[in-house]
């Protein structure tokens, strides 16, 4: 329909290689819903009679209740599919007139954008659930001691409880990424036409309000050409991810026979075909590779729009099924972690068997040396360090399982004015429950502090599903209002 200048027909395999037909059904909605809305301005704009406005809307509505009947093959995209259905049902007088000061570069982008929108909508509620499943397990297990790691070493004492509020933390920044990126995203190009807009008076304004957007996208080059808003969604699911796929890693060591922390539900693990024991992690072992797809799309994306010159580019077309990967990937991936999380059995008293057993508790008994002793910390260091050595040539004895011989040959061996019994005595008061009172540091695994997190975090997560509530009823609300004047006009 669009070949007015070339005169051959497309070569067959030059139209499947075009042909986006594969990604766009996802949009058609949004393609019939922007030309009801740019329908509409152009009839209160004097260039389409009632009469031709309401053929061209009873076509759209035909489509949008009935999508199988728009024939999509032979064609390049949904875009010329459905205008090609509206002139069947509308005549060319009336439908060939519903394109009038509009081009599939801002059609295009409009309909993404309008996806898009309901996509980080969709993904920041998904996310919500998340960060308040984390803060719910996180309150059933304030005080309960496990070791924690670095370098998957045992580090320090810590809780269950600080670890989940870790993760809901670096989870609410990617909520802040995610709200503010839909503030770029819900600007409507519609009216910017092919590249420099058009000699004929339509109202851009109108059909943003109508469509449910917060502004129009100003520059006409730009509202066609620029993806960095795209972009900038994608990386901000790449990021969260990435996040995603640590918490997916973290669980999977902490449920094997080895460690034992957790035991996932039955309905988020797998089973072998050989192997009658096994309860495998797939669902999270699937996240970690889903996060390294997302983060491909991402590169996908970027590598497309690089050094494009300004202007619509057809490059831009594969934007879209990595954006739409992208965003399918991460909402699967956060409702997974979601169930993970909210399921998951905490084996609390094989958590704090291995804080008591474990030498994580050095930390804090030196740094008890510095404040009742008032000594060097680099000192305090030294003996906790040869304390360490000693315990474990002993078959990797607790520290609290230390003769007062040993502490005696360790003091003398360091040359320090301390005497054997005083240590000891902090060494054996020193208990996972001890270590965790003796936190005073802000942000620290000390109760009142995480009951600060927690709080913080619930109030914090309450405010963002207020504002991720209001803006899917506005959309909703402007779609709905949409349909009124549509129905108002159809039956005129």
């Amino acid at each position: 329909m669009y070949r007015s200048r070339p005169k051959d027909k497309l070569d067959d395999h030059v139209l499947r290689f075009l042909s986006s037909m594969q990604h766009d059904q996802s949009i058609l909605y949004y393609d019939i819903l922007g030309s009801e809305a740019h329908s509409i301005m152009l009839h209160e704009m004097g260039h389409l009679t009632s009469d031709e406005l309401k053929k061209i809307l009873s076509a759209l509505e035909d489509a949008k209740k009935n999508p199988d009947k728009i024939e999509t093959e032979g064609f390049e995209d949904i875009h010329e599919a459905l205008e090609v259905f509206v002139i069947k049902k509308a005549g060319m007088d009336a439908g060939g007139k519903m394109h009038t000061a509009r081009s599939r570069n801002d059609q295009v982008v409009l309909d993404i954008r309008m996806k898009v929108r309901d996509d980080i909508n969709d993904v920041c509620a998904a996310l919500a659930s998340l960060i308040e499943g984390l803060v719910q397990r996180a309150q059933e297990s304030k005080q309960s001691p496990m070791p924690m790691y670095t370098h998957l070493q045992q580090a320090q004492i810590g809780t269950f409880s600080h670890f989940l509020l870790s993760y809901a933390y670096a989870l609410m920044r990617d909520m802040e990424r995610l709200y503010l990126v839909y503030q770029r995203v819900n600007q409507s190009p519609l009216g910017a036409c092919a590249i420099g807009g058009s000699s004929i008076s339509i109202d851009r304004k109108k059909t943003a309000i109508l469509l449910g957007f917060d502004s129009i996208v100003r520059n006409s080059i730009d509202a066609t050409s620029s993806r960095d808003a795209f972009l900038e969604y994608a990386a901000t699911l790449a990021i969260m991810t990435s996040t995603l796929g640590r918490i997916a890693e973290d669980f999977i060591i902490w449920s094997t026979t080895e460690f034992g922390y957790i035991e996932l539900a039955d309905r988020y693990s797998s089973t072998s075909s050989a192997m009658p024991q096994k309860k495998n992690p797939d669902p999270l072992e699937l996240i970690r590779a889903k996060a390294a797809i997302v983060t491909s799309n991402l590169v996908s994306m970027l590598g497309i729009v690089k050094a494009l010159p300004s202007g619509y580019s057809r490059d831009l077309q594969d934007i879209k099924p990595s954006l739409l990967s992208a965003s399918a990937t991460t909402l699967d991936a956060i409702k997974v972690i979601d169930g993970t999380v909210r399921s998951l059995k905490v084996n609390k008293e094989k958590m704090r068997q291995a804080a008591s057993t474990s030498y994580a508790i050095a930390l804090d008994i030196a740094e008890q040396l510095v404040i009742e002793k008032k000594m060097p910390f680099r000192a305090a260091h030294k003996i906790l360090g040869a304390l360490v050595e000693r315990a474990a040539s002993k078959d990797n004895l607790p520290l609290a399982k230390l003769q007062l011989s040993d502490i005696a040959s360790v003091l003398k061996a360091q040359k320090l004015n301390v005497k054997p019994d005083e240590l000891m005595k902090i060494i054996r008061d020193m208990t996972p429950e001890k270590s965790l009172q003796t936190r005073k540091s802000v942000g620290s695994p000390n109760l009142g502090e995480q009951e600060e997190m927690i709080k913080s975090l619930s109030q914090g997560v309450s405010n963002y599903k207020i504002g991720i509530q209001r803006r899917t009823k506005m959309v909703q609300g402007s779609f709905d209002n949409l349909g009124r004047i549509v129905m108002k006009y159809l039956q005129s």
